[in-house]
């Protein structure tokens, strides 16, 4: 009896888990450009980057989670998250703005062609396809925007213990990683 092929490891396909910032607006950009949903596109992807969500996150994003006025974004977690409010810079309220009059009807943000949320799968294949069409070097897929966003804020220096609460980790084990990968941590190491 043989065993089923085991699917390669990710370090066999990619050089890294991450993006980083300028690759994260190259693929909201390619994302804008692909289909009729060029806007709802670039936005899931900006709102995934900037705000850590995993894809459960992103296509269950509701209207009642947004407070356009008051320039806020409340996360509810999975896989037993803390959930967290977030500010909204002016860049997502316009986003979320022009979202809201192009898709006005329904309770999530992201909404497929029968009106529901779309899709993991909707996503998945979305952000694979911007990322070839952005001619990023490795393959793309969603939870990439999330590690985008906690090196982003590791690189930037971000004290951890707010990393940990704005990606809504019970764990500061799964935060350290940021840390690890951010590159600022070794300068001042040599003096020439």
């Amino acid at each position: 009896m043989s065993l089923p092929p085991t699917k390669p490891k990710n370090a066999a396909r990619r050089s890294r888990e991450y993006l980083t910032e300028p690759e994260v607006e190259t693929l909201g950009k390619a994302a804008g450009k692909l289909g009729r949903h060029g806007h709802r596109d670039s936005t899931l992807i900006l709102l995934g980057f900037r705000h850590g969500l995993r894809v459960g996150e992103l296509i269950e994003l509701r209207w009642d989670q947004v407070d356009l006025d008051g320039a806020a974004l409340h996360v509810r977690r999975l896989k037993g998250g803390t959930p967290a409010t977030h500010p909204l810079t002016g860049r997502e309220l316009r986003a979320l703005r022009k979202l809201r009059r192009d898709y006005p009807d329904g309770p999530y943000l992201f909404v497929s062609e029968r009106g529901g949320p779309v899709t993991d799968s909707a996503v998945r294949k979305l952000i694979a396809r911007a990322g070839e069409a952005a001619g990023l070097e490795l393959p793309v897929h969603p939870h990439m925007l999330r590690h985008a966003c906690g090196y982003y804020l590791a690189n930037k220096g971000t004290d951890t213990r707010a990393i940990q609460a704005y990606l809504g980790h019970r764990s500061i084990q799964h935060t350290v990683r940021y840390t690890e990968l951010a590159p600022g941590r070794f300068e001042g190491f040599w003096g020439d």
